[in-house]
């Protein structure tokens, strides 16, 4: 049980920090943002699995009764296989501070879900204030899509049930069709890649483990990321031109185009469209869905790998 207890630390140290520094500092994950953000879900779902499974072992060590509802289906070969009576002196710690942060964890996600929640009823609330009056005899619902009647030029898409794609009177008027059709791909991609679930799980563990390099990364490349995969959804279908123009078009009049801006993103954004870098292989992109996939079963296989050894 120690030497597992030790490789699944090790493992979750190399996911945490030396990992995804490499993968910041990359320059593929530009070229497939669907494909990066599949990779950082993987090293993020690696190292939740390694302290979890940690969890149990030290737990099962530790406490009695632990072990006895963990292995009351294995064979007496495998729970011998694990030595739990021989736990190091450290076990105990190392549970309860796992424990803290699995408890942590479950709250910071918790929390995220009920702000955001919260946010998308005041934001609800304030559409159906904004949103126009309907003639007399159409029906309630204003479908997946709502024209405001504001001059400032902007389009968003409000998860939720039912989810609600929003653009103003002032977008219409500034973009032509094809751009318009862009800024709304742009949106749809969002919603049919469920960035926002993405969102809230970086947003939750960055916020709680504000230390851990992996969370910080994650969420930082995460809000990147889903932007430049809505591009490519919005470029595939409309153009890569007509995409680059429609993010001018909706924001040139608030000065982040501009070389002292700070918007950094919105300028990387508008020069990849501009300038769209070559797309990896299909050999390529297929070996490194692969490999991600296949890293967070380290964690189970080193956790399982001794009672599998004593049954063969």
């Amino acid at each position: 049980m120690t030497v597992c207890l030790l490789l699944l630390s090790l493992l979750a140290l190399t996911a945490a920090v030396p990992a995804p520094r490499a993968l910041t500092r990359a320059a593929w994950p530009e070229r497939e943002p669907v494909v990066a953000l599949w990779v950082w879900q993987c090293l993020v779902a690696t190292v939740l699995l390694c302290c979890l499974t940690a969890l149990t072992l030290s737990a099962a060590a530790v406490f009695q009764t632990v072990r006895a509802h963990v292995f009351a289906p294995a064979p007496a070969e495998v729970t011998a296989a694990y030595d739990l009576t021989a736990a190091p002196p450290w076990a105990t710690a190392l549970t309860v501070l796992l424990a803290f942060g699995a408890a942590w964890t479950t709250a910071m996600l918790a929390r995220e879900l009920v702000e955001a929640r919260r946010r998308r009823g005041l934001a609800r609330a304030q559409l159906r204030e904004r949103a126009p009056d309907l003639p007399a005899g159409l029906p309630a619902s204003r479908g997946p899509l709502l024209v405001l009647e504001d001059e400032y030029p902007d389009a968003w898409w409000m998860p939720g049930s039912p989810p609600q794609l929003v653009v103003t009177t002032g977008a219409l008027h500034r973009l032509t069709d094809h751009q318009l059709d862009a800024v709304l791909t742009h949106e749809r991609g969002h919603a049919r890649a469920h960035h926002d679930w993405l969102l809230h799980l970086s947003t939750a563990l960055a916020t709680g483990f504000p230390r851990v390099p992996l969370f910080a990364h994650f969420c930082d490349q995460t809000r990147r990321l889903v932007e430049l995969a809505a591009d490519d959804t919005a470029s595939r279908r409309c153009g890569h031109l007509t995409a680059a123009l429609a993010l001018i078009e909706l924001n040139q009049h608030r000065g982040v185009l501009s070389c002292a801006s700070s918007d950094r993103l919105l300028r990387e954004r508008v020069d990849r469209l501009l300038q769209p870098p070559p797309r990896l292989d299909r050999g390529r992109r297929a070996l490194t869905t692969t490999v991600a996939a296949l890293v967070p079963l380290l964690p189970l296989l080193i956790t399982f790998a001794p009672g599998l050894t004593a049954l063969n």
